[in-house]
């Protein structure tokens, strides 16, 4: 069966600031979805979650990638959800939806988007990751780790079907005349490909193919919040798919480089360095506005219809991998707004320093 996946995700409203959105927005959300999309025939299957302040929706059905109907079904969503947040006087009510108006496809409109359609498998296991206060970069430092490093994705090695290495698509998401992307293979192009993907900022995985059989193995969010509004509103809290097993990497190949709670762009107003923590499911934000968390739920899907979720960071080894990060959090932050613990100007979400600076500037004299 060819099936499609598309998972989009939007802040519409928070309870207590960035912390969760509301049951009642979550529950407004999920009777639209319900009521118009899977009711009506629109959809296969869907799942409503939240990382953080973020509301996701996961659906299956067969209408292919960047379709109208469900991009519109998901908008319309997400205001019935930022109804709810303006009654209950939220914080940031409808604050990811950047335009006034439907235009036929929700990319550059505020939401973040990942989908992929393919052909499934007798058994097909994907994971979902959703990211709170950080931007799509984060996930360069795990895909290159699970799709090229044999130190954490020992199939590179050992398994036939992953010989053969993998493609990535990686996009330039500071060009913002189109998309402007580049396709590099592991692992003749490891080296060019880490050069790209150091900078997060700039540099962003935006799909993965396996190179033995050509099927797309993982798909990233890449529209970035500043571009679409000319200034920037928040960072992008991006979304990911994955297929595992098979000619691709296994569910545990993929979790493993998340244990390392590498530093990413985000935590309070979207301007600070923290630790990426893989969270629970539905877990809420915190400390500093964070840290920048990650949630993972594992499914099945077969003729369009999704098993329940499994919950991939709820296990008692990541706590104590939360633990750690909670250490590395701590420590990044003892160190304030001093060098690289505070972003660059450039990606300093908030532009009452960028004005500061320029004002000061004035007052500088030459001797």
């Amino acid at each position: 069966m060819r099936t499609t996946l598309s998972v989009i995700k939007a802040d519409v409203g928070s309870i207590g600031g960035h912390i969760v959105p509301s049951k009642a927005q979550m529950e407004a959300v999920e009777k639209y979805v319900r009521e118009n999309g899977l009711d009506k025939g629109m959809i296969l299957d869907f799942n409503i979650s939240h990382t953080g302040d973020d509301i996701a929706i996961l659906m299956s059905h067969t209408k292919g990638t960047g379709n109208e109907e469900i991009h519109k079904l998901a908008w319309d969503a997400f205001l019935a959800g930022t109804e709810v947040a303006k009654g209950q006087g939220l914080y940031g009510a409808g604050q990811d939806l950047l335009k006034d108006s439907f235009s036929g496809n929700v990319k550059g409109m505020g939401p973040a988007v990942a989908e992929f359609e393919f052909d499934e498998r007798p058994n097909e296991p994907f994971l979902f990751f959703a990211a709170d206060k950080t931007d799509p970069g984060a996930y360069n430092l795990p895909l290159f780790l699970a799709f090229a490093d044999p130190m954490h994705n020992a199939g590179l090695m050992l398994s036939p079907s992953m010989k053969d290495g993998f493609k990535f698509v990686i996009m330039d998401v500071a060009y913002t005349e189109g998309d402007r992307v580049i396709e590099l293979n592991a692992p003749e192009d490891m080296y060019d490909i880490a050069a790209l993907l150091r900078d997060n900022q700039r540099f962003v995985v935006e799909s993965i193919y396996s190179r033995s059989t050509g099927d797309i193995a993982a798909v990233v969010s890449t529209t970035r919040l500043h571009n679409i509004a000319g200034k920037y509103t928040g960072k992008d809290d991006p979304v990911m798919l994955v297929r595992v097993q098979g000619a691709f990497p296994a569910t545990g190949e993929v979790l493993s480089p998340f244990n390392i709670g590498h530093y990413v762009a985000g935590f309070m107003r979207g301007s600070h360095t923290g630790p990426l923590m893989p969270v629970k499911r539905n877990s809420t934000i915190s400390f500093f506005d964070g840290p920048p968390v990650v949630s993972c739920s594992a499914y099945c899907v077969h003729d369009g219809k999704l098993t329940e979720p499994a919950d991939a960071f709820d296990h008692p080894y990541w706590d104590y991998i939360r633990n750690q990060i909670s250490r590395k959090a701590t420590e990044i932050r003892q160190q304030g707004f001093s060098g690289c613990a505070m972003l660059p100007y450039g990606e300093l979400e908030y532009g009452g320093i960028v004005e500061k600076m320029k004002k000061l500037d004035g007052k500088f004299t030459v001797r």
